[in-house]
């Protein structure tokens, strides 16, 4: 590889930043890091209150979406710890740490919400049988360490070989992006098809809460979309020719930076928290 560090999920565009200024691309990135950390933080905490607090449907349905709301956090102190990183050297080792926070935190509790939408719609009998907290709990719980050795594994490989992370990024990324992708459509599927016996008020209620979430999935489709796509395709790319190009990179980060927004703005208008927001 062409550059011996990467950046978050960007490759640093300097490689010394004790004898180098920092550049355009150096300050593109603080700016983003800034507007994870000032736009993020707040959101998150807001929907972890509303959680705790019971204005939504309680903790046990929201459950994944609480610790979503963690590693979000998470993930938005760690903007900027990176954004410190670029004066404060010793928070190098801290920043690798929180890597694997990234990639493999946020796409696992999507993936786990994504496939308790498909039991629920798909499978209703089986969602049913392990609807109860307790599932969730374990779930959630083989989660966190998976998370935790994702970091370890970021925290080993990342310092001296590129080429591992790259590979670590892309394969969790299509793994991750494969399943969602698998259950959103089945879940489309489903909601298209309208239900037997029902007539006159009863089937145009259906109808309109049908249409909701159809719209409302289709949203969170296109934004797993955006936020996986291009790490999937520029990570093989960059792979093949063994060349780091900072421009294509940067643009997938952005639009990481932007669509982790996508779900707390989904749950407070769920929560009637964002009325002036109406889905179709």
């Amino acid at each position: 590889m062409s550059n011996p560090t990467v950046n978050f999920l960007l490759p640093e565009a300097s490689t010394n930043s004790t004898t180098q200024s920092i550049g355009i691309l150096d300050s593109l990135n603080i700016c983003a890091y800034s507007i994870g950390f000032l736009f993020g933080l707040p959101s998150q905490f807001y929907v972890l209150w509303l959680i705790i607090t019971g204005t939504g449907n309680g903790v046990a349905p929201e459950f994944f979406i609480l610790n979503l709301s963690v590693c979000e956090i998470g993930i938005c102190l760690k903007c900027f710890v990176y954004t410190l990183s670029y004066w404060f050297l010793h928070l190098s080792t801290l920043k690798l740490f929180f890597v694997g926070l990234t990639i493999t935190g946020r796409p696992l509790f999507q993936c786990l919400m994504c496939v308790e939408r498909y039991l629920a719609v798909v499978h209703p009998v089986t969602f049913l049988k392990y609807k109860p907290l307790r599932y969730r709990v374990i779930c959630c719980t083989a989660a966190w360490i998976i998370i935790i050795g994702s970091c370890l594994c970021c925290l080993f490989t990342m310092v001296s070989q590129n080429i591992v992370y790259i590979w670590l990024l892309s394969m969790q990324f299509l793994l991750f992006f494969s399943i969602q992708l698998f259950c959103l459509v089945a879940v489309l599927r489903a909601l298209k098809q309208s239900g037997p016996g029902q007539r006159g008020r009863q089937r145009e209620e259906e109808h309109n809460m049908k249409r909701r979430v159809f719209y409302l999935i289709l949203v969170t489709t296109a934004s797993m979309a955006i936020i996986y796509g291009p790490y999937i395709i520029i990570g093989f790319f960059t792979i093949m020719i063994n060349e780091f190009m900072h421009p294509l990179w940067f643009i997938a980060f952005i639009c990481y930076i932007l669509s982790g927004f996508v779900d707390p703005v989904l749950y407070l208008h769920r929560t009637g928290k964002l009325s002036c927001l109406r889905l179709p």
